[in-house]
């Protein structure tokens, strides 16, 4: 695969010059335990990337967990099968610890650029890196900043990241940027279902946990694990599960893979809640509300609705940039 990055400023072209990318004006981008950077390493995803390269396996299919919740996740998210995505150049934003890299990477032989904003990045590289390394581009950039030229991807995903970016509709439209013409993008997002959506524990919380420190945060999340999966547990057994919502836990019914051990179950519960609590921003949205984002950036929308992805359903949008 060849590698091919620009200046997420200028589109100039980089070539390598050392422990840095540089463009033929001189501007350079470190190269950071093998990682070219396109951004400041410390940034307002700093929760993401300690709790990534903390849970680093966590989530990963066969390693943190049995069975292949994140192969049936993306694959009923983005409606793809395996055999069409052969030799794709195929866009991953937002990679976190490399769950869907590593589906990429193992079930097809698809050319995968991966960005994360976070040092996330890091945690993806020592999952993934070795599995395919000519067939594998991951970087730290923004969302709004990507090193790749316009119009250049087969495919785009983007899962789990959108609703944390500060401004959703520019998200989707940096998204739609990097497509080819009647190329494909995929996002999933938090949806609002109506008034209640806000009306729970987390977004009744996250104007103090959000600016908490984040290992205190952490600490505070681990220490009073075990009583709140009791506490959920026994709400749905007595029938009111409705009021689990104002616990300051995970949806655990709604949204841990099936089939966990109890350590399994408590590591991904401490996960997801520090998820729910830490991020920077959070801001669901409607979804034919973001189906007309991509219908404004130029893309033809072919499905906005919920998936069945296994562990629960997901909002998600399909569409093809015109």
């Amino acid at each position: 695969m060849t590698s091919l990055y620009v200046n997420p400023q200028t589109h100039r072209p980089l070539r390598a010059a050392g422990a840095a990318l540089e463009d033929d004006e001189g501007t350079r981008f470190p190269i950071i335990g093998g990682i070219p950077r396109f951004c400041e390493v410390d940034n307002y995803t700093s929760s993401f990337g300690r709790q990534w390269n903390k849970f680093q396996a966590t989530q990963i299919d066969r390693e943190g967990i049995d069975g292949e919740p994140s192969r049936i996740r993306f694959l009923a998210e983005t409606g793809w099968t395996a055999g069409e995505l052969q030799n794709l150049d195929i866009l991953e934003v937002g990679s976190g610890a490399g769950r869907f890299s590593r589906v990429v990477l193992e079930s097809t032989s698809a050319n995968l650029f991966s960005v994360d904003y976070s040092t996330a990045v890091e945690a993806n590289w020592r999952n993934n890196g070795a599995i395919a390394p000519d067939r594998f581009q991951l970087s730290q950039a923004s969302i709004y900043e990507m090193p790749f030229p316009d119009d250049r991807f087969d495919k785009v995903f983007c899962l789990g990241v959108l609703q944390h970016t500060p401004d959703f509709e520019a998200s989707v439209r940096a998204l739609v940027r990097k497509a080819k013409p009647g190329g494909e993008i995929v996002v999933d997002f938090y949806p609002i279902r109506g008034f209640w959506t806000k009306l729970n524990a987390k977004y009744l919380l996250r104007p103090f946990t959000k600016r908490m420190n984040q290992e205190r945060l952490l600490g505070l999340i681990d220490r009073n694990a075990d009583r709140l999966i009791g506490a959920s547990r026994l709400l749905q057994r007595s029938g009111l599960g409705v009021l689990r919502r104002f616990l300051p836990v995970v949806d655990i019914q709604g949204t841990m893979p099936p089939g966990q051990s109890r350590d399994q179950l408590r590591e991904w519960v401490v996960l997801d809640t520090f998820d729910m609590f830490s991020p920077a921003f959070d801001n669901p949205q409607r979804i034919d509300a973001v189906a007309r984002m991509f219908e404004r950036a130029g893309a033809e929308v072919r499905f906005a609705g919920f998936v069945d992805c296994g562990t629960g359903k997901a909002a998600v949008v399909r569409a093809i940039k015109r």
